[in-house]
This record gives C-alpha cells, structure tokens and sequence, in this order.
C-alpha cells in the first residue's frame, strides 16, 4: 500500500484518516479541498485543478483525501488502494454540525483564507449540513458501482461501515506493514 485514495461524505473522517496514514506510511498527503478551495469559496478552475491534482498524484506514494468527479480518473488510475468511509448518515451529519459549530466559534481557517459560519451552515443553500444530506445518498448508491468498474479493477477496497471498524483496522495497520 503506497497510494491510497480514502472516499466518504463530508464528515466521514477522510482528512483525519488520511493524514493519520500519511503519518505512518511517512509519505505526503494530498487533501483536494484545500487544492480546490480558493479564496471566498471559490473553486479553482477545472483545468488547473487537474493540473494540480495530476501533479500532486505523479509522486510516488501519498494519502489522499477526496472524491472530486472532475480528478476522479487521475486519483483513482494511480492508486493502489481505496478506503470507503460508508459511515451511516446519523453519524456523518453529527460530526458536520458539531465540527461546524465548533469551527465557527473558532475562527478556524481552512483553506486560503476561508472559514466556516453559522450563518453559512444554517441559512444559505450552499449549506455544507444541507450538502451532506443531499449526497450521502448519492455516495451510497455511485460508490459501490464505480468501485467494481473498469477503472477501479486494479485496486485493493476496503470499506469500513462504523467509525469502530476503521480504528481497528488503522489499529492493526502498523503489525501489518
């Protein structure tokens, strides 16, 4: 394992997982959100984000997080692993709102300056808690599909259902090397 792609909704633990595995592997880790996300929420545009995202993967090993439709076929042709967080949508709306809530208190910044609100998250249709509902679904019902295609052929997928299976299996990861 020297290229994993780790997959899941918005507040699965995706960044907290793939970093954690960037850690222990000692190879870089790549989050697309903070490729993607510039200034005043505003994504980069499509041919700079592959661009980015190509060069970014061209390394020989890293930990990545992230699912983006338009970089997909880059990440996913130069993995040899895929983690699915398919965490129930109980837990990932949870783990949305209360890292929202915290983070709007905080001021913390994510990515080129931008920082989450209440105001955001509760009264805009941009709305991440809004987001999470619409695509959880969506995630459940493409990923298995696009998982067992063509493209993904060459890939070893893990898929953890409970935060519980996850920490067991990074638990064992270092005994397996």
């Amino acid at each position: 394992m020297r290229r994993v792609v780790v997959l899941g909704s918005s507040g699965s633990g995706k960044t907290t997982l793939a970093r954690e595995l960037a850690r222990r592997m000692n190879v870089p880790h790549i989050e697309l959100d903070a490729i993607y996300w510039q200034p005043n929420w505003t994504g980069l545009a499509k041919p700079i984000f592959r661009e980015r995202v190509g060069t970014a993967v061209a390394q020989e090993a890293w930990a990545l997080c992230g699912s983006y439709a338009p970089v997909r076929d880059l990440t996913l042709a130069r993995a040899d692993t895929v983690i699915w967080l398919d965490y129930p949508l109980r837990v990932v709306f949870m783990r949305v709102l209360q890292r929202t809530i915290r983070r709007s208190f905080s001021g913390e910044e994510l990515w080129s300056g931008n920082r989450e609100s209440l105001r955001l998250s509760f009264c805009s249709r941009r709305s991440l808690l809004l987001w999470v509902i619409n695509t959880w679904r969506i995630r459940r019902r493409d990923y298995p599909k696009l998982l067992r295609g063509e493209a993904c052929r060459h890939l070893r997928v893990l898929r953890f259902r409970t935060p519980a299976a996850t920490a067991a299996w990074l638990a064992e990861f270092d005994r397996r090397g």
